[in-house]
């Protein structure tokens, strides 16, 4: 360390410069990196619904549903003038509409009842359509433009482009009043009006650097754009306090500028590198989910820890030895006073704080556990355009969630057996295929292809269903498996489901198994960071112990509150908060064993949260702000909910750690002594 500070010192100017050209760099690469919006795309590839849309892709050149038209007050002509107006839309093909259930030139009373009403009622039409993958936004608008806003567009499409227009906004929303309020808080904990520039420089190098070399991964999920940069910003930023911190400490006893940073670095390397590692293998396990979304974010974390790592023990020193008169000349009297005797009345809660929070784990792990959960997006705001849609069309026809059967071709009586089946199901309002629309007795060959292709490919049949349910949900879900073991039942499991409602099923399938693992390598990997870090058999434990019971709770209060809870969302906050907070922990056991080593452990303890409470007050601070802003600023349901939990969590870490883990160390002080190997702890009795 001593010889890599000597070095950094010596060249400091060229690495000021060599950062900051990176920067600018990463800056431009930044407009290279595409944005995925599709949840499905990181399905495993061996995934049921995965399978089915690579056949229906290599069989048919139009995909499912996944939008839908409502014209209000049109006769059937005006209804069969805007489907050409829409099939005429450039990325826009499986326009769907009554005329493709039915022979519009019978008169409509002489037809199914059912079937007419799906598609057009009380002189209201819905057309169903697919718009093209990439292109949501520019096919929405249009489609906007066509209808205007007496009528109604919805779906999984629709979902989509309204995610790729709000996300550069939201997020430059956030940043807008995430650094004020970060700034605000770093200035309120130092005593230089410049220091929180150089925490946010050196921080903020390190994040647009990460998301410049996201061009060699070539695209990242929506929620990574959402969440990374700013959960990197407010994680890492810790380890910028350290540094600076260490520095003013120094210069303060009287050390020249280049002794002091020298100094800085060597005491503040172990204390930044235990906090970096149990953040760094914290992310390390998101990349063992087989729901690549978790993966995606995973990377760009690990990326973004070792890069602020980097960025605070080489550019920092740098930077602050280049400019450090400028914080001198911008010195200013603490704004706050620090705390004092916070320690002794936090002690005197210890007893009922501890049977407090022990008599809640239980009910709080088992709560979180029984947690409903949400899949997908969820249902959209009533207060926007998609939301007030969603209830127009909802109004009208009621629930429709499509799904699509490919079964091999070739046994048209065993094809018309299964759509009878179908239709007899409750929850299918609809079914469309050719031995239902077209008479059965005619070949397909003798018919054109505008006729026979959306229904027939070479080798396979498609048909289609329109359903009652909801896109996700114990009915749908169950409604998934009926129809699965039907389609089986006729075709020796040779047949194919897809559509939203069945790659959420999927996707619930996937997401509950990686709960197990990534929650389990989080507590192990930490776990080992800590045994090394203390050299303690039972300060892991009890840190552990003390960040999980936070977790716990705050993902219990949805179960309490009997709200549903958005999948994803649980699963990444549930490695994330324990890997981002666990550092509050570290801080004020580090600074215990050291107070510990010269006195007993009441009088340790005491001094420690007197000297340590504000520090960790100004973290959580910063990681609460983070999350409460994404929380209010997205109206991603999913990058929404992991905002809420991370701000709760934060401040529900910050009272365990200041409240539950003394009452720990304290409690257990004997037992902990006897397991740390070379403990060196005070003999003497508290007075």
């Amino acid at each position: 360390m001593i010889d890599l500070s000597t070095k950094i010192i010596r060249y400091k100017k060229p690495i000021v410069i060599i950062f900051f050209i990176l920067t600018i760099i990463s800056a431009v690469a930044t407009l290279g990196v595409s944005i995925n919006y599709n949840m499905a795309d990181y399905l495993p590839e061996d995934s049921p619904s995965m399978n089915a849309v690579d056949l229906m892709d290599a069989e048919f050149d139009s995909g499912v549903e996944n939008a839908r038209v409502l014209l209000n007050d049109v006769t059937v002509q005006e209804a069969l003038d805007y489907k050409k107006q829409l099939e005429a839309i450039d990325g826009v093909n499986e326009v769907m509409w009554l005329d493709d259930a039915i022979d519009l030139k019978k008169p409509l009373e002489m037809a199914d009842a059912d079937t007419v009403e799906t598609y057009y009622k009380d002189s209201n039409a819905l057309i169903s359509l697919h718009i093209r993958e990439g292109d949501e936004v520019a096919i929405t608008d249009k489609i906007y433009e066509l209808i205007g806003d007496d009528n109604a567009l919805a779906g999984e499409a629709v979902d989509t482009a309204s995610s790729q227009k709000m996300a550069g906004q939201e997020s430059a929303y956030a940043a807008m009043l995430l650094v004020p309020i970060i700034i605000l808080i770093l200035i309120v904990s130092t005593n230089s009006w410049m220091e929180p520039v150089f925490f946010l420089t050196a921080i903020g190098v390190s994040v647009l650097i990460n998301l410049g070399t996201n061009i060699f991964l070539g695209e990242i999920s929506f929620v990574t754009q959402s969440v990374a940069p700013i959960l990197q910003l407010a994680v890492s930023l810790d380890y910028a306090i350290f540094l600076l911190h260490s520095f003013s400490d120094f210069r303060d006893r009287g050390e020249e500028p280049t002794t002091a940073m020298r100094l800085a670095m060597k005491q503040s390397f172990s204390a930044i590198t235990a906090s970096a590692s149990t953040t760094f293998f914290g992310f390390i396990a998101l990349t063992f989910m087989n729901f690549e979304i978790g993966a995606d974010l995973g990377v760009n974390l690990v990326k973004g820890i070792v890069l602020s790592f980097i960025s605070v023990m080489v550019f920092l020193p740098a930077l602050t030895l280049t400019f450090y008169k400028w914080i001198d000349k911008t010195q200013h009297k603490a704004i706050i006073p620090r705390f004092k005797n916070v320690g002794s009345r936090v002690l005197k809660l210890r007893v009922p704080v501890l049977l407090f929070v022990l008599l809640l784990i239980v009910p709080a792990f088992l709560a979180q556990s029984n947690t409903s959960f949400i899949y997908g997006t969820g249902t959209q705001p009533e207060d926007t355009r998609i939301g007030r849609d969603d209830a127009m069309i909802e109004d009208v026809f009621g629930k429709m969630t499509p799904m699509v059967l490919l079964v091999p071709r070739g046994d048209v009586a065993k094809e018309e057996e299964l759509v009878q089946e179908l239709k007899g199901l409750d929850e299918v309002s609809s079914v469309m295929a050719y031995v239902n629309t077209v008479d059965p007795a005619i070949p397909p060959d003798y018919l054109g292809e505008s006729v026979t292709n959306q229904f027939y490919s070479e080798n396979y049949a498609r048909i289609i269903l329109n359903t009652t349910t909801d896109s996700e949900g114990d009915e749908a879900f169950s409604l998934i498996e009926t129809v699965r073991s039907e389609m089986e039942s006729f075709y020796n499991g040779e047949g194919y489901l897809l559509g939203e409602s069945v790659t959420l099923y999927d996707m619930k399938n996937v997401v509950q198994k990686d709960n197990v693992v990534v929650n389990l390598l989080t507590v192990i990997s930490i776990a080992i960071v800590l045994l090394v870090t203390f050299r303690s058999l039972t300060i892991p434990i009890v840190l552990l112990l003390t960040i999980e019971a936070a977790v716990w709770i705050n993902l219990a209060v949805p179960y309490f509150m009997d709200t549903s809870l958005v999948y994803v969302g649980y699963l990444i906050i549930s490695t994330v908060q324990l890997a981002a907070t666990v550092d509050y922990g570290i801080l004020l056991t580090e600074a215990y064993n050291g107070n510990r080593k010269k006195m007993p452990a009441l009088q340790a303890i005491k001094k420690t949260i007197n000297e340590k409470i504000f520090s960790i007050l100004i973290s959580a601070s910063i990681l609460s702000s983070v999350g409460f802003i994404l929380w209010a600023t997205s109206t991603n349901p999913i990058v929404s909910s992991i905002g809420l939990l991370l701000g709760r969590g934060a401040l529900l870490a910050f009272i365990m750690v200041v409240f539950f883990l003394p009452a720990m160390l304290v409690i257990f002080d004997k037992v902990i002594k006897k397991t740390t190997w070379k403990s060196n702890f005070y003999e003497g009795e508290d007075k």
